[in-house]
């Protein structure tokens, strides 16, 4: 039996797990970099070559448990990778566990946003990007990487964070108020307790590898200058599991690379702090 991080078979039944986690290996729509389906491989590879001790709490988040809930390999079209994220979603949700997944790029976040939303009222999504994702459809499509978040932003409240690339087009459709721009946060000291006043309630946090600067994740599909650091990101993301209810949570865009080895630490190391957090401020 294949565990996430190689964690002990008793850790990873469904039973004894706090915490499910899906992958979606789709690279269906990237128009740069191609390599995301290869993602989530790269992903748990990391994951079984990390320390499961957490120095910052002190704990080791995987005794709670991580369930691993298989992947979805519709690759059809971007369409079919939607519903069928959707439908997968809405059943693990059932389980009142914590949902998570690891794409793919940045759409395979739509169907789950869906699902976690029709579940939850008043639901904010957080979205840590360096685009704005916010076309109402490209290239013929409304399941588009570059539409990753439209749907959201129409039905629930959107704060983006890290944002230092978009298109003219997507203009109109910022959340006023809610868009904390990359050149912003650089000189804003404040900034993280600034993001914490537009998020609230239950929460779906999205995070596009590429919201980091490339000096410390280059293997992303479109890796902008200009990124977000890890300490900094760390605690806005410790404060936002002790203010709200997150209910799920993704990553997404970690491409495949000769350099993809740190950006895949990263990325494992960044998905087990939000377990850490999330099980500090549950128990």
């Amino acid at each position: 039996m294949k565990t996430y991080a190689g964690i002990p078979e008793e850790n990873a039944t469904l039973e004894n797990s706090k915490v499910v986690l899906i992958t979606v290996p789709y690279d269906g729509t990237s128009t740069w970099g191609k390599g995301a389906d290869k993602g989530p491989e790269l992903f748990l590879d990391a994951s079984e070559n990390m320390e499961l001790y957490d120095i910052e709490t002190g704990t080791e988040p995987y005794l709670e448990g991580v369930y691993l809930a298989g992947e979805i390999s519709e690759n059809s079209s971007a369409e079919a990778m939607t519903e069928a994220v959707y439908q997968k979603t809405k059943e693990l949700l059932e389980s009142e566990k914590l949902f998570t997944l690891f794409g793919g790029e940045h759409s395979v976040s739509i169907g789950s946003i869906r699902a976690v939303g029709e579940k939850f009222e008043n639901l904010t999504v957080l979205q840590l990007d360096a685009h704005t994702d916010l076309r109402p459809e490209f290239h013929g499509s409304t399941s588009n990487h570059a539409c990753a978040v439209f749907e959201a932003n129409q039905k629930h409240n959107l704060v983006q964070v890290g944002i230092r690339s978009m298109d003219v087009e997507e203009v109109e459709y910022l959340p006023e108020g809610r868009v904390f721009f990359a050149h912003e946060i650089a000189n804003n000291e404040n900034w993280v307790n600034d993001v914490l006043e537009k998020v609230s309630g239950n929460v779906y946090i999205t995070i596009d590898l590429d919201a980091f600067d490339p000096s410390i994740a280059p293997s992303t599909g479109t890796p902008e200058p200009g990124g977000l650091q890890w300490y900094p990101t760390l605690e806005l993301l410790r404060k936002v599991f002790e203010k709200c209810n997150v209910v799920a949570f993704d990553i997404v865009e970690l491409m495949d690379s000769p350099y993809a080895k740190p950006s895949a630490f990263l990325a494992a190391k960044l998905y087990y702090k939000m377990l850490a957090y999330y099980h500090i401020n549950k128990n």
